[in-house]
Parts: structure tokens; sequence; C-alpha cells
């Protein structure tokens, strides 16, 4: 279906998906920590990181996302990586970072609707758990330890 010298450019564009997601991933819940820190319900500072949390989902980390997870498996599928260890490995992290992007998006409609319940602190503490699954990710990808 692909010419086999698209093998790099489609990495490349996998890679550009991964970094795209993976910089909203880092950015939305530092924008929740300041979110829940500073604006309160109904405030022209709420108003604006509402916006600000929106178009960060729906125009960067979302279409990052999808293009990462299209892109990763036509690169599976033309690598034979099925049955890899370190491609379960990685899979198994993406799903996870898949899982926080959700969260993360929950969190966005709680403050849309002015139901925030968690502290400026438990977003700080989420904010590391991309960063630990990119760890993974990465070594299972350049390490390829199994």
């Amino acid at each position: 279906m692909f010419p086999v010298d698209a093998y790099p450019w489609i990495k490349a564009a996998h890679v550009v998906a991964m970094v795209a997601w993976m910089a909203g991933l880092f950015y939305l819940p530092r924008l929740f920590v300041y979110h829940a820190e500073t604006a309160p319900p109904g405030s022209p500072l709420d108003a604006t990181f509402q916006v600000m949390e929106r178009r960060l989902l729906r125009a960067i980390m979302t279409p990052a996302m999808i293009a990462t997870w299209i892109l990763g498996l036509v690169l599976v599928w033309m690598g034979g990586w099925w049955m890899a260890g370190w491609f379960h490995l990685k899979l198994a992290a993406v799903l996870a970072l898949s899982a926080f992007h959700g969260w993360c998006a929950a969190r966005r409609r709680d403050f849309a609707m002015g139901r925030n319940r968690r502290s400026g602190r438990h977003y700080r503490f989420m904010n590391e758990v991309p960063t630990l699954l990119l760890l993974i990710i990465v070594g299972a990808v350049v390490v390829k330890p199994f």
C-alpha cells in the first residue's frame, strides 16, 4: 500500500504529531493549576482560561493525538512490529497517555461547567503523568528491551 521509502517520512510525521500532542499534555494541566488557583468561577479570568483550554484541546491536542495514533499504527504495520515485546510496552503506555488525554478533557469540562473541585496541587501532581509515560514510550522504542 505504501512505498518502502515512505517509511521515514511517515515516521517523521509521527514524531511531529507526537511532539505536538505531548506539548499539549504538558501544558493543559499547567493551565489547570493556574485556573484552579487564580480564577474564581464566572470571573473574566475564568472565561479566558476556558477559551485557552478549549482551543488547546480541540485545535492542537486532539488532532495531534489522532495523527499520532494513525501514523503509529501505519508504522507498526509497515515494520511488522505487532508481536514485538517492546511494542506491547509502548502500546500500553500510549493507551495510558490516551486515557490521560481523556482525563484532561473531562477536567476541562468541569472548569467549563463551574464544577472543578480539584486543587492546583492536584493538577501539579497530575502534570507529571505524561512525563513518566513519555519515558516509558521513548525507552521502549529506542532501547527495545525485549
